[in-house]
């Protein structure tokens, strides 16, 4: 489903949302890679950046595909933006489950996108939710477009300093 009115990105733009929700199988998650690097090659990231966001998303939705319950689907949104590509994926979770931040595959996932964070949440607290209290376990990552890195808050940066030599 494409959300063409999109909500407003901090850039002031509006920005283009999809979502995608698939089985929790490990059939249908080439798909969401597929989709992932259609978007990328469409946004104009150069090659090793689309092959990088195929990789983290593939990764997120296997981390995700074992806590999820039963046979409850993976949801995937993502928010095309000025500045890159914004992804949030989740799945309904048994109560108290976490979302594993730790081992080899975690390593990965954050080397290979510029921002990424993982947590519990509900489905009234996530894109593309029931609305209900139903705990769901979150990754959310981003994908910044060369030269669209924002600033870290309260840091300098952006600010055309000289020191005189």
């Amino acid at each position: 489903m494409v959300d063409s009115r999109g909500a407003l990105a901090q850039d002031g733009r509006r920005a283009e949302r999809l979502e995608l929700r698939v089985p929790t199988t490990a059939t249908q998650l080439p798909a969401v890679r597929a989709m992932a690097a259609d978007l990328a090659i469409r946004m104009d990231y150069d090659l090793d950046a689309v092959e990088d966001l195929r990789l983290a998303v593939d990764e997120a939705c296997a981390t995700l595909a074992q806590i999820a319950t039963g046979d409850a689907p993976l949801t995937v949104i993502f928010e095309t933006t000025r500045a890159g590509l914004h992804i949030e994926a989740w799945v309904p979770t048994p109560e108290g489950a976490e979302v594993p931040r730790d081992g080899f595959g975690w390593a990965i996932l954050a080397t290979l996108v510029d921002a990424v964070d993982a947590r519990r949440s509900t489905q009234a607290d996530v894109p593309a939710g029931d609305g209900s209290d139903t705990p769901v376990g979150l990754i959310a990552m981003d994908k910044y477009l060369p030269g669209q890195r924002p600033a870290p808050v309260g840091s300098d940066a952006g600010q055309n300093l000289s020191v005189a030599r």
